[in-house]
């Protein structure tokens, strides 16, 4: 059983259902049209009360250093900017792959700034949260807000919106990928024109698409096997950058069906799509 004061809560994948590029910023950032869905799988932090003001984390993230892990990041700044003497033990069980394009990091970061929030007593709301989760990455925001949306700018300006929430299945195909890599290369669609978040909601699920994935099967075989075998089994796209792709199924039994047929050198995992963060029914769970 968890001390008395502690949290436990989920940090959620997202899926980026599909992914327009339609430009270059002057900062070198590019502009997106996206729709942003949680998954009802993730990580999970416990977040533990420190009289001494300290923030501790157990967790070994490779290649992750202190000043480059967004859960320590998201705590200090939450210290920082509310001037709190609390601190915290933190426990992550790292449950996503890193690099995946499902959003894990970001969600560890939002997870630990709205746990954090509730545990220290700061009732901050959540457009503070968001604000403060900005300033961490793109994708910070839309898991502090909690809502499956159309996200515009760089992924940040957010307006909610309602999808199917069918089965999904995902895999990775065991290759690391570099963002940079995808954002970087000359042959990127970088010119997609806007259209409308009533538009993208109209043409459906057959209309939507990732404008990375052409790159990212050029630059990762092993990705783009992995989005040919899916896609003769079912509506198959890549998530973000990837590595990770996913496949939507209408029914949990198609969903394990899938799953058995994985190979053997890919990781792969089955979860409902939710509108509603997981991370927020917690919250709501544990409300004072």
């Amino acid at each position: 059983m968890p001390e008395a004061g502690t949290l436990t809560l989920p940090a959620p994948a997202k899926l980026n259902r599909m992914l327009h590029i339609t430009g270059r910023r002057d900062d070198g950032y590019h502009a997106l049209q996206t729709l942003f869905q949680f998954l009802d799988h993730g990580d999970t932090l416990t977040l533990a009360p420190r009289a001494d003001g300290e923030i501790r984390l157990d967790a070994t993230l490779p290649g992750v250093t202190s000043d480059d892990n967004l859960i320590l990041r998201a705590a200090r700044r939450l210290q920082a900017i509310t001037g709190t003497h609390h601190g915290a033990h933190i426990t992550l069980d790292k449950r996503l792959p890193m690099g995946g394009g499902l959003g894990g990091g970001s969600s560890d970061a939002a997870t630990t700034l709205l746990g954090l929030n509730r545990l220290w007593k700061l009732d901050l709301p959540l457009a503070s949260l968001a604000s403060l989760g900005l300033e961490l990455g793109a994708d910070v925001p839309v898991f502090v807000r909690g809502h499956a949306a159309w996200g515009e700018g760089i992924g940040e300006r957010l307006t909610p919106v309602a999808l199917d929430t069918p089965w999904f299945v995902v895999v990775h195909p065991g290759v690391g990928i570099s963002t940079a890599s995808v954002f970087g290369a000359p042959e990127l669609t970088r010119d997609t024109p806007p259209i409308t978040m009533a538009r993208a909601l109209q043409g459906g699920v057959a209309s939507w698409r990732n404008d990375c994935e052409p790159t990212v099967r050029a630059l990762y075989p092993e990705v783009a096997s992995a989005l040919d075998w899916l896609g003769t089994r079912a509506p198959s796209m890549l998530t973000g950058t990837g590595a990770c792709i996913f496949a939507r199924l209408e029914r949990e039994e198609d969903a394990d069906a899938l799953l058995a047929e994985i190979p053997e050198r890919w990781q792969a995992f089955k979860a409902p799509g939710r509108n509603r963060s997981p991370l927020h029914d917690a919250l709501d769970r544990r409300a004072p």
